[in-house]
Order: structure tokens, then sequence, then C-alpha cells
């Protein structure tokens, strides 16, 4: 059974939570980060050593987050995804396949335009809600454990947001072990299903 790691970057808090990174990091946990291209530029330093490792995605997440993208143009929705992605190349000499909507929120014209730039939109079915402060870590695991089914995109978030993100990440990664799951690249897991997501729809 498989499942995806993703660490993800909300519009509040422009840190990186090195403690968070380093849990996946320490154990060569495949995974992918979404970023934003002003998030990018604020930790270019541990963006740029992470885009170093193999077993690390970096992915589009927009230039600044606009939480409702389908209000913008269709020349800002470019833009927003081109300068991140510049952004990103630059620093790593990465260029992004995959893009996530902001809060998921779109509308066909901002997925047409999306994919009309050659991107992959890939959101998920499900996700805790580390950014809340109330959840703790026994409870991120535990929901994380009962939930997880085969093929999940597993999100949490790497800014400083996620409060007990790092504390749970390594119980919840011997749990899933425990439990039959490995961890794949975004791009690996998507490569093997592709009967089951086809190239040009949103997997969530």
């Amino acid at each position: 059974m498989q499942a995806t790691l993703q660490l993800d970057k909300n519009q509040s808090c422009p840190r990186l939570d090195d403690r968070t990174g380093a849990v996946p990091v320490a154990h060569r946990i495949p995974f992918t980060l979404f970023l934003s291209g002003r998030f990018v530029q604020d930790n270019a330093a541990a963006v740029r050593a992470l885009g170093a490792l193999d077993f690390v995605e970096l992915e589009n997440h927009g230039w600044d987050h606009p939480n409702r993208m389908q209000v913008l143009s269709d020349k800002d929705v470019r833009e927003q995804i081109l300068r991140t992605d510049a952004e990103i190349a630059r620093l790593t000499g990465r260029r992004t396949a995959f893009f996530r909507f902001p809060a998921t929120n779109y509308n066909a014209r901002t997925l047409a335009d999306t994919e009309g730039l050659g991107f992959r939109v890939v959101h998920y079915r499900w996700e805790v809600g580390d950014p809340d402060p109330h959840e703790t870590a026994d409870r991120i695991v535990r929901e994380t454990l009962e939930g997880t089914k085969p093929g999940d995109i597993l999100i949490f978030y790497i800014n400083g947001r996620g409060w007990h993100t790092a504390e749970a990440l390594p119980r919840l990664i011997a749990g899933l072990r425990k439990n039959g799951y490995r961890f794949a690249l975004l791009k690996e897991y998507l490569a093997e299903n592709r009967s089951r997501f086809p190239d040009r729809d949103d997997t969530r």
C-alpha cells in the first residue's frame, strides 16, 4: 500500500519549520513540498538544501497564496504559477510539474489556465487540520492512522502553523509503516497509477 506525504505552506506564516522538515529527511522518507514563491524567497537557503535531496519534490502553490484564485484574471493566475516556477528553478535548478490551488479553491476557468501551462493539479481527499493549536500530537497520530486509506495524500504544514506536526510525525510514520504503508513521491505514485488518475483530472 502507498501513501504520499506532503508538507504544505499556508498563507499566515512566512517561516519554514526546520523541525517538521527534519523528520522525513532524517528517515529519508520521500515527500513533496508545495510552496509559494514568496515563501521560497523568504526561506531560500533551506529550500535550496531541500532541493538538493533526490527524495524531496518541490512543487507549486502560487506566488503569494491567494486563497481565492478563481477571482483572479487569467493573466494573474498564470503569473502566480509561472513566477513561482521560475523562482524555484532559479534557486534549485528544478522545474515544478504539479500545482495545488491555495485553500483548494478554483473553478473551471482557473483549472483550464493551470493545465494550459502544462501543470497537473493535485489536491487531497482529507486533512487532519494540524494548523489548529488544539490538535495535539496524539490526536494527529490517531486520526491519521485511523483515516488513511491506500493511495491517500497526507497533508501537513511546514511553515510553523503545524503546531504539533513535528512531534507527531515520527510516530505517524512508524505507525503507517507498521500498517503496511510505504511512502512514494507524488510523481512516482501517479506514474504507477495512471489508470486510476488520468493525466488531466484533478487528483484529490
